[in-house]
């Protein structure tokens, strides 16, 4: 079967979803769960702006989503750049006439040192991407959704590092933690206007970043998923994209404020 045809079937499934010709911006969709919600939303029939930094994997991915029959198109992005996520949207709008929805994304490895033997540096630098950069996507996405003046869906990657803190990355859980701040001040905010504003909290999803914190924190992957799910296993990014189409679409329309745990039960171990 050639993949078009596949794609089309994968429609027909996902026209439930009723994001078809849907404008979206996922930012981190050069590799990992970006790339895959990027492909899962191409895949269902929505327009998708695949933001990364990473000028390589980025186009890759959107050469994927085309051949497979979807429309898609690059825009490199450093999300902590207020300029460069300002541009991000307006290339969104330029590209596809409006912005429908979008998926903060974006993020760094996890640091890997207690408080006490922090690298100030290195937190910065996490704190840049994971949380100043979703305040900064938020901050656009929602100003050209208040002029378009329909409503939109916004998602931001939070973590269950953002409800349950893990050992020695306190960067990353206090970036996580104050994304799911940001979520819930927006949703409140911005409700009335008919704009939703959720978060996913990913457990031990198997992506790259995941695999390169294991490996920097001395841990052998295989044998730790089972630590880390209930199910014993690492989640799959098409788990996490599939989540985000829900929240995207109008199956979940009275759903706002919230953070989605798709973890395998870790936060309730």
């Amino acid at each position: 079967m050639s993949t078009v045809p596949h794609v089309r079937a994968l429609r027909a499934i996902y026209s439930l979803f009723s994001v078809e010709n849907m404008s979206v911006i996922i930012t981190g969709a050069g590799q990992g769960m970006g790339a895959s919600a990027a492909e899962v939303f191409g895949e269902a029939g929505a327009r998708v702006v695949v933001a990364d930094f990473n000028d390589k994997t980025g186009p890759e991915v959107v050469d994927r989503i085309k051949k497979a029959g979807g429309e898609a198109a690059f825009f490199k992005v450093d999300v902590s750049d207020e300029e460069q996520v300002a541009e991000m949207v307006k290339f969104a709008v330029k590209t596809y006439g409006r912005l429908d929805a979008a998926i903060n994304n974006a993020a760094r490895t996890p640091d890997n040192k207690p408080l006490a033997e922090m690298d100030i540096d290195a937190f910065d630098a996490v704190m840049n991407v994971d949380l100043r950069g979703v305040a900064l996507c938020l901050k656009y996405e929602l100003k050209q959704m208040l002029e378009q003046g329909q409503g939109g869906s916004i998602i931001n990657t939070a973590s269950v590092s953002g409800i349950r803190p893990q050992p020695g990355t306190p960067a990353y859980v206090a970036a996580k933690h104050g994304v799911i701040g940001l979520t819930k001040q927006a949703a409140m905010d911005y409700s009335p206007y008919g704009i939703r504003v959720n978060a996913i909290a990913p457990g031990a999803i198997d992506t790259p970043m995941l695999r390169n914190a294991l490996i920097e924190f001395g841990l052998e992957p295989e044998s730790y998923a089972k630590e880390l799910s209930m199910l014993g296993r690492f989640g799959r990014p098409d788990e996490i994209a599939k989540s985000y189409l829900w929240l995207a679409s109008d199956l979940s329309s009275f759903v706002t404020g919230t953070t989605l745990e798709v973890d395998g039960g870790y936060s309730n171990k």
